[in-house]
């Protein structure tokens, strides 16, 4: 049941989520096979003043409906929140019994790229119309970006390496990845993985539409659009993805049923620029040979590239790039493309994660998702954009890549479990 070269194969058992589809994997998976946009008017705050009138929020979200108590979510922040709901529902579909396992043997690798900006901007408000002696004693541990990965650990008795690597829009993907290589290798031998984000928040839209990153689109319906001509930004999202990933001679020893298999990761950095990716699609293109390699594939196995598709105008172009430079122009333009941001926008840590549970269905359902929002061709961009859910096609491998400011790129290879297993 080992690889190779001796080293763990390692398999996904369980997965949750929180999304703008609404909570649960079931949600999320239902939301990307329609096509559904589930973007819509910020509620969140008063836009007055804002040239970004939509996000991609989790509407109507109270995690009391959703196993915290009241003082769990009084106290933690959105990001947290999410979190712990997505883990609860990735361990319960998993079966893991914590009970019986060696709580040194299991990590947390969770992130997120930003954090509790909710509480960061209260307490800024507070410190500055209140005076120093006002800002809450419990902000820096609500705040800080690894509370998520320390919560995590804390509610389960986790007691493995707890991480949170933070790479902006890559953060979901490293942090997966990042979990295989510790458990392929020996470090650990069960891992919660995923990411957070609470970004529809004043400042982050403010920030991100000053920085023309964001579309400005009035259409809730035409605001993103992954690939298409029209594209003009992205849309900020929200959610948490979380799975439980495991070598699969632990998966087995337990009797779990393994949903798809991580084959491959691969992770650079452009060394470019601080938000906009490099070009010449160099960064992202090796990283996702990287992945094919580790897994012992060839490009011309790919049966579908789930893109990190934000629908910015160099985002999108890029990866065309990349793609052709891994496969050749030819076989670039046959491979089935798809991305889940037309759907629930861009959810930023959290993205990498809500990707890595969607392509992880679609490899073990044998089927291809649609690109909400995708309806014009952009020339300069030649990919073969999946516009209609389909059954019936099974994949010997697909890649998840995932891309973050500061020129972070991520790539996962996902595989369906061998059937002899």
């Amino acid at each position: 049941m080992k690889r190779p070269d001796g080293s763990q194969r390692v398999v996904i058992t369980g997965m949750g989520a929180v999304s703008p589809a609404g909570v649960g994997v079931d949600a999320l998976w239902s939301a990307v096979k329609d096509g559904k946009c589930c973007i819509g008017p910020i509620e969140r705050f008063d836009v007055e003043g804002y040239e970004v009138k939509n996000a991609a929020e989790v509407r109507g979200f109270d995690g009391t409906e959703h196993g915290l108590t009241k003082k769990e979510a009084r106290r933690f922040e959105r990001f947290v929140q999410y979190a712990i709901v997505a883990a609860d529902e990735a361990i319960s579909s998993s079966g893991l019994d914590m009970d019986s396992e060696d709580p040194t043997r299991v990590a947390v690798y969770f992130g997120t790229g930003i954090g509790g900006i909710d509480e960061l901007q209260k307490g800024f408000d507070t410190l500055s119309e209140k005076g120093p002696k006002r800002v809450s004693p419990l902000f820096v541990p609500t705040m800080i970006g690894n509370i998520a990965a320390g919560n995590l650990a804390i509610r389960y008795g986790m007691k493995g390496s707890c991480m949170n690597a933070v790479t902006a829009c890559a953060t979901g993907a490293h942090n997966i990845g990042e979990a295989v290589r510790a458990i392929r290798h020996g470090y650990a031998d069960v891992a919660l993985v995923g990411g957070a984000e609470e970004s529809v928040s004043p400042i982050c839209i403010a920030g991100f539409a000053n920085l023309g990153a964001l579309s400005k689109s009035e259409d809730p319906t035409c605001a993103s659009l992954p690939f298409d001509a029209r594209r003009e930004g992205f849309v900020a999202g929200e959610g948490a993805g979380a799975l439980i990933i495991e070598s699969l001679e632990h998966a087995k020893a337990r009797g779990a049923k393994p949903i798809a298999e991580i084959v491959g990761y691969g992770t650079t950095g452009d060394a470019y620029h601080v938000t906009a990716p490099d070009p010449d699609g160099n960064g992202i293109a090796l990283a996702m040979e990287q992945a094919l390699a580790e897994g012992g594939f060839v490009p011309e196995d790919i049966g579908h590239l789930n893109a990190h598709g934000t629908g910015t105008p160099m985002n999108d172009k890029t990866e065309a790039t990349a793609l052709a430079i891994l496969c050749g122009e030819d076989l670039a333009r046959r491979i089935p493309v798809t991305s889940i941001k037309g759907s629930v926008g861009h959810t930023l840590g959290a993205a990498g994660a809500l990707e890595a549970i969607v392509c992880a269905l679609s490899v073990a359902n044998g089927a291809l998702t649609p690109t909400c929002g995708f309806a014009e061709a952009d020339p300069e961009v030649p990919l073969s954009v999946v516009t209609e859910y389909t059954e019936g096609v099974p994949q010997k491998v697909a890649l998840s890549t995932s891309l973050g400011f500061g020129g972070h790129n991520a790539c996962l290879a996902i595989s369906p479990v061998s059937d002899e297993l």
